[in-house]
């Protein structure tokens, strides 16, 4: 009898104290995800959005727009590095937008006649629609819901990174700023790099930063595509373009993106004593 007055104790004991240790448990938020019915894709879009941690409704905010921005992939640690370089170094407060994939072969390729590449991505070549969702239904969702200023970053990385550079080409006042991360611009047999400066010819000399990065561990293709289109810009020699190439010497594909976007941000908000 004792020995069972004893383990009813023990039981009743430990209960309460899992308990008492439970009692303050809270949701952990971050900001806030928003489902954006878009009429030009003819679907429901899923966007992760950070809030910076003093986040108010009154003041204007930098947005960062996160190609694979789904909570599983880039939308995370990209934030991890916002909140990092607000806290430690000159970078404002930022939003993050994480615009979440379904389908990113469908929308960050645009049409090819390539048999291979068709076989291998059967949806593809529908960047032109992507685009167009971005800028007239993403775009103003966010200007409208949020106080925003004119900074506008792009950050994509592989078939992002292609996206990116196509709307750097066709569209550049989309944004005012380009983090582009080993493009795939051998898509189409780089068609689009072949035709970049032909696209650029014309265009006015804007306000406008562009971030180039690829691995040496990447393959050589992927290597020299990011040279070109930097080397290609830079032929422009425009006085408000800011560019910026950084080969990373330790990274290959799988492990270039968070590296990468650090040496970015550290050249746009640099650490001062």
């Amino acid at each position: 009898m004792k020995f069972f007055r004893l383990l009813l104790f023990i039981y009743l004991f430990t209960t309460v104290y899992a308990q008492s240790q439970t009692t303050d448990v809270k949701p952990l938020n971050i900001g806030e995800v928003r489902t954006l019915k878009s009429a030009v894709l003819n679907e429901e879009r899923t966007l992760n959005i950070y809030l910076p941690q003093n986040y108010s409704k009154e003041k204007a905010y930098p947005v960062i727009y996160l190609l694979d921005g789904t909570i599983t992939e880039d939308f995370l640690h990209i934030v991890g590095l916002v909140q990092f370089f607000t806290m430690q170094l000159s970078m404002p407060e930022t939003i993050v937008v994480g615009i979440a994939n379904i389908d990113r072969k469908r929308d960050f390729t645009f049409h090819t006649d390539l048999k291979d590449l068709k076989e291998s991505y059967p949806t593809t070549g529908h960047s032109d629609v992507f685009i167009k969702f971005i800028e007239t239904e993403l775009l103003p969702f966010i200007q409208n819901n949020y106080k925003t200023t004119e900074t506008k970053y792009i950050i994509g990385q592989s078939l992002g990174g292609l996206l990116a550079t196509e709307i750097l080409l066709k569209k550049p006042d989309l944004f005012s700023h380009y983090l582009i991360v080993s493009p795939s611009l051998w898509w189409d047999n780089e068609s689009l790099l072949k035709d970049a400066k032909k696209i650029v010819a014309g265009q006015p000399d804007t306000n406008r930063y562009v971030y180039i990065s690829v691995g040496k561990q990447e393959h050589k293709v992927m290597q020299k595509d990011a040279k070109e289109l930097y080397d290609v810009l830079n032929s422009l020699t425009r006085k408000n373009l800011k560019l910026d190439y950084l080969p990373m010497p330790l990274d290959n594909h799988a492990t270039i993106l968070h590296r990468s976007i650090y040496e970015a941000f550290l050249k746009l908000f640099p650490y001062k004593e």
